[in-house]
């Protein structure tokens, strides 16, 4: 057993969601969305050096001292699998350990908008789903994938840098492709994806015009694309994935996304009012004529007012769902003003030394 595993159990007795390791500070976990430190001695650069290395296979710790950024899977026997990341810091070296739930919860355990079922029964076109790192992206899109293998007979491929929920074959063939390990990169493997006759991808990560114009051409041509940005809201993502364009090439990009795009579901978690969990605020967008023209015609300012119009299509704004968890009391009102979009709205809630 690794020096490490005892650390990583505990993340599972303690409820914590990540564990951080840095050269010259204790470790400290999250829990609920906070930062507590253990009852554990500082970590040197020595005991650093072995807790990380000893998980590691020698090729992996390698690449990490050379480029000093590393991330993988690393599975603790049956009982969890944890993404890691490495990295290094002013002091020396670090890692993150986010732990991934051995069971996939359904869109319904999660609290998900019911549009995002219809979205997943789409045959084509692109869906994606944006938010802060850790804001749940990777557990909704489990979720998404998860009900599509459950209820359809489609072909599957997820490409993810690491893979984090491992999915077993339903109704669907299923093939899971890690970056780094079983292809280069994403553009790589979106590349060689179109000889393999398939219904839906999953992108884990669209951070470059390679990878958005390699999504965005599958999505015109009769796959459905799931992929993944961190934006805020909706219109922040359609401006993310033409600006990362040429201005020359932009046009022709938002009328590629004005036709492909199905659907945004931007998402962002919040620390429950009794400290004892977290719950997801989710804004929600749907392909309507009117917002397609606003695309197409890089008008994405008209766009909230079309998401306000458009609560019957299951369409919703990011700050009326907080405002649902406000007056239910799910939340506080001080957790309210930190996630909202427009602070203005939840002014009154604001801490000290904020507004």
């Amino acid at each position: 057993m690794a020096q490490l595993d005892r650390l990583l159990e505990a993340m599972i007795t303690n409820s914590a969601s990540d564990l951080h390791l840095a050269e010259g500070q204790k470790p400290k976990y999250r829990i609920h969305g906070e930062i507590l430190a253990c009852d554990e001695p500082e970590l040197t650069s020595e005991s650093i050096h072995e807790l990380l290395s000893e998980i590691c296979s020698t090729e992996r710790w390698q690449s990490f001292l050379d480029s000093g950024d590393l991330d993988f899977a690393y599975a603790l026997g049956d009982k969890a699998r944890y993404r890691a990341n490495y990295y290094r810091h002013a002091n020396g070296i670090g890692a993150v350990f986010r732990l991934i739930p051995s069971r996939i919860r359904t869109l319904d355990e999660l609290g998900m908008p019911p549009i995002l079922r219809d979205l997943a029964q789409m045959r084509h076109g692109l869906v994606l789903v944006t938010g802060a790192t850790g804001s749940g992206k990777s557990t909704t899109l489990a979720a998404v994938i998860d009900f599509i293998n459950s209820t359809s007979c489609r072909n599957i491929l997820t490409i993810e840098e690491p893979i984090e929920f491992v999915h077993q074959p339903k109704k669907s063939v299923i093939i899971q492709r890690e970056v780094g390990s079983e292809a280069n990169s994403f553009a790589d493997a979106l590349r060689s994806s179109v000889h393999q006759d398939l219904d839906v991808i999953l992108v884990g990560e669209m951070r470059d015009l390679e990878t958005i114009s390699l999504a965005l051409t599958a999505a015109e041509t009769g796959v459905l694309v799931f992929g993944t940005l961190h934006t805020n809201s909706a219109p922040k993502s359609i401006d993310r994935i033409v600006d990362v364009f040429p201005v020359d090439q932009q046009a022709q990009i938002r009328t590629m996304l004005a036709e492909s795009l199905r659907g945004i579901c931007s998402q962002t978690l919040m620390r429950t009012k009794d400290g004892k969990g977290r719950v997801a605020a989710v804004e929600i967008l749907v392909r309507t004529t009117a917002i397609a023209a606003a695309i197409r015609e890089g008008q994405t300012s008209k766009i909230l007012s079309q998401m306000i119009a458009g609560k019957s299509l299951g369409m919703q704004l990011m700050d009326d769902n907080i405002q649902s968890y406000l007056e239910e009391g799910r939340i506080s009102g001080e957790t309210a003003y930190l996630a909202a979009l427009d602070k203005e709205r939840f002014i009154k809630f604001a801490p000290v030394g904020h507004g």
